[in-house]
């Protein structure tokens, strides 16, 4: 994996088209937030990855990226594809069996948010996680909190 003279780590796969690729990626995830030492945050992010992933497949346009860095402050995944519709975040009742994938990774990140490409069509949905010590993911730290 290659690594800055500073620390920061990064890696950058085009991936297909299609979502039989998803479950190779979040193994190649998880194996590389070990690699990274970061395996307090591999059910989040995984979980993250799955999603954009899922989304960029379903409504995104080839071809896709799926982009990890880490710095010794922060992790940022990145999932690009080259459709210009835009991310939409759905409202939906208990009934719904789809449509909550930014719903999901708004409770398992500390930051998320959408980067259109220039020049156009496409956009990168990225997704954020703080790594101040001790990496607690935002997920476990609001179940403690319900949990109480």
């Amino acid at each position: 994996m290659p690594e800055t003279p500073d620390g920061i780590r990064t890696v950058r796969w085009n991936l297909p088209h299609h979502l039989a690729m998803i479950p190779r990626a979040r193994a190649t995830t998880a194996r590389l937030l070990t690699d990274w030492g970061l395996h307090d945050l591999q059910d989040d992010v995984i979980l993250t990855v799955d999603e954009l992933l899922a989304n960029a497949v379903n409504y995104g346009d080839p071809p896709i990226t799926l982009a990890m860095q880490a710095t010794t402050e922060a992790l940022t995944v990145e999932v690009t594809d080259h459709s210009p519709g835009k991310v939409r975040h759905l409202d939906l009742g208990p009934e719904a069996l789809h449509g909550r994938g930014l719903t999901i990774v708004t409770a398992l990140t500390h930051d998320h948010g959408v980067t259109p490409l220039t020049p156009g069509p496409g956009k990168t949905v990225w997704a954020h996680w703080k790594l101040t010590p001790p990496a607690t993911p935002p997920g476990a730290a609001r179940l403690e909190a319900a949990i109480g």
